[in-house]
C-alpha cells in the first residue's frame, strides 16, 4: 500500500511561516518532500492555499510536483522498481516540465535546517548562512555545488563585508564551517554525490586566533566584589557571571543547568554530562564560588535573554573598572587561562570546557605562553634600562 498527501507544519515550527511537504507513506513508513512553498498558518485551507495574491501561482507548483510524484510512484510500481524516495525527489524536481523549482538547494537547505540538533545561536548561524546564499544566487541547482562556487562565494562574502564592516576570520570561518556540514548532509542523504570542500586545499581555514581576551585575577576579584541589590537583573547577570567563571560553561549550557543531575561525593558536586551545541561530553566539578551563587538564587541559575545578559555585564564592567568588554563566552575563556595558569593539566581542562578535541584548548596556552614572553620583555627593557642608567 503506498499514498501521496500534502502536509502542512509537520515539525509544528512556531514562527511566521511553516512549510508544505509531500508525504509517501510505504509499508506503514512515511517519507516526506519539501515542495519549496513556506505559507502563514491563515494562508493554508484543506489543502489549498489561499489568502495571498500568488495562490493560484503557488497551488500549481504544488499540484505539479504531487502529479510528477505520482507519476513517478506509478511508473515504478508497474515497473517493479523498488520505492526509493531520495530517487523520486530527485526526479519529480527536474521533470522537465517547467514546473521544477529553479532553487532546488536552498529549497532543501531550508527544509533540513529545522531537523538539524543545535542550540538556538548555532541555529541563527545557519539561518544567517542561508540569507547569504539566497543573496548569493549561484547555488540554485544541485549542478552548481561546485569547487569553482564555493571560492566565488567566499570572495563575495568578503567584498560585501568590506562594503558593511569589518569580519573577523573565524566568522568567515564559520560560513564555510555550516555550509559544509549542509553539504556533507546532502551526501549522506543521496542528493549529492560529492562534498566539492572535499577538493579544496586549505583555502577555508579558521584563522590563528591568539588574541583570545580573559580577565585577570584583579580583574575577576573587582568583579566579584560588586555589591548589587540582590534580586535585580544586574544581580542575577552578576551571579550568573560568576557561574560561568568557575564551571567553565557556556550560556546555553548554563540555562539548562540542573542540580539535580549532579552528585555529592565527598563533600563536592560532580557530573559528567554533554555540551548542548556539540553534545560533547564535559567534566563539571561545583566550586565554591558556584555553590554560592546555587544557594543564594535556591540552587537554580538564574535565566537571562542572552541581549540581556551581555548589555548587562557591559554595565557590570564599567562598574568593576574593568577595561576589557564582558560577555558572556568572556567567563569560559577567563575559567580556562585560570586553570591552565594554575598548574592544571591541558587534558583536563579540556575535558571540563567539554571540547571536541585537545588542539581547540591549546589556544589557550599559547595565549598564556604570549604572555610569559610579553614579560620576559618587560624585564629584560627593565634590566637594559637599569644598565643604562649606571
Amino acid at each position: 500500500m503506498i499514498s501521496v498527501s500534502l502536509v502542512y507544519n509537520r515539525k509544528k515550527v512556531a514562527g511566521n511561516t511553516a512549510a508544505i511537504e509531500v508525504r509517501i507513506t510505504h509499508l506503514r513508513r512515511s517519507h516526506y518532500i519539501s515542495t519549496g512553498v513556506r505559507v502563514r498558518k491563515s494562508e493554508w485551507r484543506n489543502g489549498l492555499i489561499v489568502n495571498r495574491p500568488d495562490a493560484v501561482e503557488l497551488n500549481e507548483r504544488v499540484e505539479c510536483l504531487v502529479n510528477n510524484i505520482n507519476r513517478i510512484v506509478n511508473e515504478r510500481l508497474r515497473d517493479g522498481v523498488p520505492i526509493d524516495v531520495v530517487e523520486i525527489k530527485r526526479a519529480a524536481w527536474n521533470m522537465s516540465d517547467g514546473k521544477s523549482s529553479n532553487n532546488e538547494v536552498l529549497d532543501w537547505i531550508t527544509e533540513q535546517i529545522p531537523d538539524l540538533n543545535l542550540c538556538v545561536k548555532t541555529r541563527e548561524r545557519y539561518v544567517g548562512v542561508l540569507r547569504r546564499l539566497v543573496e548569493f544566487e549561484r547555488f540554485k541547482r544541485w549542478s552548481d555545488v561546485t569547487v569553482e562556487n564555493l571560492y566565488a562565494f567566499d570572495s563575495w562574502i568578503r567584498r560585501k563585508n568590506r562594503e558593511g564592516g569589518e569580519l573577523s576570520d573565524a566568522a568567515l570561518y564559520n560560513y564555510h564551517k555550516c555550509l559544509k556540514a549542509l553539504l556533507n548532509r546532502a551526501v549522506r542523504f543521496g542528493v549529492l554525490a560529492q562534498n566539492p570542500y572535499e577538493r579544496v586545499k586549505g583555502k577555508f581555514k579558521r584563522g590563528d586566533c591568539l588574541s583570545v581576551e580573559y580577565l585577570t585575577e584583579d580583574e575577576i576579584a573587582a568583579f566579584e566584589s560588586l555589591d548589587i541589590a540582590h534580586g535585580s537583573l544586574l544581580a542575577r547577570a552578576h551571579d550568573l557571571f560568576i557561574f560561568q567563571l568557575w564551571t567553565g560553561l557556556s550560556y546555553s549550557d548554563t540555562q539548562h543547568f540542573n542540580i539535580k543531575n549532579y552528585r555529592l561525593v565527598d563533600g563536592s558536586w560532580s557530573y559528567t554530562g554533554l555540551r548542548i551545541k556539540t553534545g560533547v561530553p564535559y567534566v563539571s566539578v561545583l566550586l565554591p564560588p558556584v555553590v554560592a551563587v546555587l544557594e543564594r538564587n535556591s540552587w537554580v541559575v538564574p535565566k537571562i535573554d542572552n541581549a540581556d545578559y551581555n548589555r548587562c555585564l557591559k554595565l557590570l564592567g564599567e562598574m568593576a573598572g574593568i577595561n576589557t568588554p564582558l560577555h558572556s563566552h568572556l567567563a569560559r575563556h577567563t575559567f580556562a587561562t585560570f586553570m591552565l595558569r594554575h598548574g592544571v593539566k591541558i587534558e583536563n581542562v579540556s575535558k571540563m570546557l567539554g571540547h571536541t578535541n585537545i588542539t581547540q584548548t591549546q589556544r589557550y596556552a599559547k595565549v598564556l605562553a604570549m604572555s610569559v614572553h610579553e614579560e620576559f620583555e618587560r624585564i629584560s627593557d627593565l634590566l637594559i634600562s637599569k644598565t643604562q642608567r649606571q
